[in-house]
């Protein structure tokens, strides 16, 4: 089917079920012809990977993270500076011994109108929401993907209470400074109890929220569309309200290609990322735009939480280590030296990112130090040495070595592995399907992987607990275990002070370089294609989907 011949099939089976569900909302109904209406100013996105829920509790990837950001709100929020900042609390307070958290609340804040309130008029938020939101994420009957956050955290007991309307409290078992953190992930949003009562398991469709929006219709794998919420509680600095925009539509063409179509037909407003099949297109080898789009679109570039490495299993208790030559450490030293990043930045990535030579901690971070924390950098000298040290000089009698990834990173695999053909490393590359690479190394099956690390919250602490010894897999896939690294991490949990703490994480991110259970490869970017009429559109180092000061001309 053509894609002309699929738009026009999208319009004529959607648009009654859309145009019966807005009622009094003409302005966001969507012309075939353009899909743009412009008395108004409606932002669009695609999402290639479909949504599944708008439940926060399910916030577990990014296509959820992104919606629930615009419907929910949550205690606190990350800044453009990836500090901690109030959202509906104002200001908190920790006690002396780090375990008790007290915020006061806005009370400015109300829930959108929903037939789940009396007379469907949208109450204020109350301290009672927070105690529910929270309670519900630990509840077994709800089952929520995002109880990791409060496992073994808080306390057993009352970890969660209203102390009145607007004062909340949340207690830990032990210190834990990454809480804050943790409190900002969508996860935490607050929800009103009586649309839980009201629409039980249908709730991950019908959506109440405080967020700067409020859904309109949801029409899974079609469209999704989102409405300004008119009492939302911001404002910028001259007091107008926010948001700008009025509407989010939302599409769910699940081909690159057609989203791409889209966004060069003006059908959508950005794009995240740029799909390998057509980045040569667009993009030079510098990662800039290609000189047939300059003036045509903008390119926005930022350090994206995420870093991308290779795994190496250590557990020498493992009979998969006892006979693999992955043991030595000389030899994980020796694979850190023999291949160039900064190359396989420039020609697999268009250099979109940056190429990992210092620690497992990524650019982005306020405790990231390129100058405190010295990585790895293509030295194929001393990769022989370090060979020959380990008993294997030029690479002889030195097995085959086999690096297991998917199918999307194949030709880096190849890459990697013809580098380190060069100095004496064979390395053997098997592709196999991302849901068995992933089961293999939550089984500690795979002794050599390709993998990767997104930021949960803007806290170091969040990759250094890749390596506690003390974690199973997941995270700590790798299976590392050093009683050295275990202090200091159970150390940096209760430092208040910033400072002292980012010196406890430099601290452990040169041992990690040190013992080599990773291979660091490349630091991510968020990159983004965007049209010239839309401004405030800020990028972040969680590459979320921040639309709350955006404008469209």
């Amino acid at each position: 089917m053509g894609i002309l011949n699929r738009s026009t099939l999208y319009c004529k089976k959607s648009l009654p079920l859309i145009r019966c569900l807005f009622g009094a909302i003409p302005f966001l109904f969507l012309s075939c012809g353009t899909h743009y209406h412009p008395d108004k100013r409606i932002f669009h996105y695609n999402e290639s990977s479909g949504l599944a829920t708008l439940d926060p509790a399910f916030a577990k990837n990014k296509q959820v993270m992104w919606a629930a950001h615009q419907l929910y709100n949550t205690l606190v929020e990350i800044d453009g500076n990836m500090q901690i900042a109030p959202s509906l609390a104002k200001r908190w307070e920790i006690s002396a011994d780090n375990l008790t958290f007290t915020f006061t609340l806005r009370e400015d804040v109300f829930f959108c109108d929903d037939a789940c309130f009396p007379g469907g008029k949208g109450r204020r938020l109350r301290a009672k929401d927070v105690e529910y939101s929270f309670s519900r994420i630990l509840d077994k009957q709800t089952a929520s993907p995002g109880a990791w956050i409060f496992n073994n955290r808080v306390d057993s007991l009352h970890p969660f209470t209203a102390l009145n309307d607007s004062v909340f409290q949340l207690k830990l078992a032990r210190p834990f400074q990454s809480i804050l953190g943790i409190l900002s992930m969508q996860y935490c949003s607050v929800i009103p109890e009586e649309a839980v009562r009201k629409y039980g398991i249908e709730f991950r469709r019908h959506p109440v929220g405080t967020g700067p929006f409020s859904l309109v219709a949801w029409e899974e794998g079609q469209a999704l569309v989102m409405k300004k919420n008119e009492r939302y509680f911001e404002q910028d600095s001259s007091g107008k309200g926010l948001p700008y925009l009025d509407g989010i539509k939302v599409s769910f063409y699940d081909s690159k290609a057609t989203e791409f179509l889209e966004f060069q037909q003006k059908r959508l407003d950005f794009i995240d990322d740029i799909d390998p099949s057509f980045k040569d297109e667009v993009l030079t080898k510098a990662g800039e735009l290609k000189s047939d789009w300059v003036g045509k679109i903008s390119l926005q570039k930022h350090p994206y939480l995420n870093i991308e490495y290779l795994g190496i299993l250590v557990d020498e208790t493992n009979p998969l280590v006892q006979h693999s030559p992955l043991r030595l450490q000389k030899i994980r030293q020796a694979i850190n030296y023999g291949f160039d990043r900064r190359k396989m930045m420039l020609h697999l990535r268009n250099s979109i990112g940056f190429a990992a030579e210092s620690g497992f901690i990524p650019c982005g971070l306020p405790s990231f130090d390129s100058v405190a924390v010295k990585g790895y950098h293509f030295d194929p000298e001393r990769s022989r040495q370090l060979l020959a040290e380990a008993g294997f000089p030029g690479g002889m009698g030195l097995p085959a070595i086999k690096l297991l990834t998917i199918p999307i990173y194949g030709d880096l695999g190849t890459y990697i592995a013809n580098e380190l053909r060069q100095v004496g490393i064979p390395i053997e590359v098997e592709v196999i399907q991302k849901s068995l690479l992933m089961e293999q190394t939550a089984k500690s099956q795979a002794p050599f992987f390709r993998g990767s690390w997104i930021a949960d919250y803007p806290d170091a602490e969040n990759y250094l607990s890749v390596f506690y010894g003390k974690n199973p897999a997941p995270p700590n896939y790798t299976r590392y275990k050093n009683p050295e690294y275990d202090a200091l991490y159970e150390k940096a949990l209760s430092e208040k002070n910033d400072s002292l703490r980012y010196a406890l994480y430099r601290d452990m991110d040169r041992i990690i370089i040190r013992d080599a259970p990773v291979v660091p490869l490349w630091y991510d970017m968020a990159i983004h294609l965007v049209h010239l009429n839309i401004s405030g559109f800020v990028p972040n180092s969680l590459n979320l989907l921040e639309l709350r000061r955006t404008k469209k001309d």
